[in-house]
């Protein structure tokens, strides 16, 4: 998997915001907004491959989570990132 190009994260008003790259006059019926973990974990994979195992380390490494709890939260990122065409399969 990879973190599809197309997108950016923006700092705007304090929230971490997912911007189509270079597109004028996208009409945006939602904006993508990213909580402190999905931007960790966004930061950590941007330009780089990744599996879901490798996400499942990440999570271990950081946060004070058994290795269940860790491969649960690790697909709920890549469902809810796949979801959006946020990253590429």
């Amino acid at each position: 998997m990879r973190i599809n190009k197309k997108y950016k994260v923006r700092d705007i008003a304090g929230e971490k915001i997912v911007i189509v790259q270079g597109e004028y006059g996208v009409d945006f019926t939602r904006i993508i907004s990213l909580n402190q973990t999905s931007d960790w974990l966004w930061q950590l994979f941007i330009d780089k491959e990744f599996n879901l195992e490798e996400i499942k380390e990440a999570l271990l490494s950081r946060f004070n989570v058994d290795a269940e709890q860790a491969v649960l939260d690790a697909k709920a990122w890549v469902d809810k990132m796949l979801e959006y065409d946020l990253i590429e399969n």
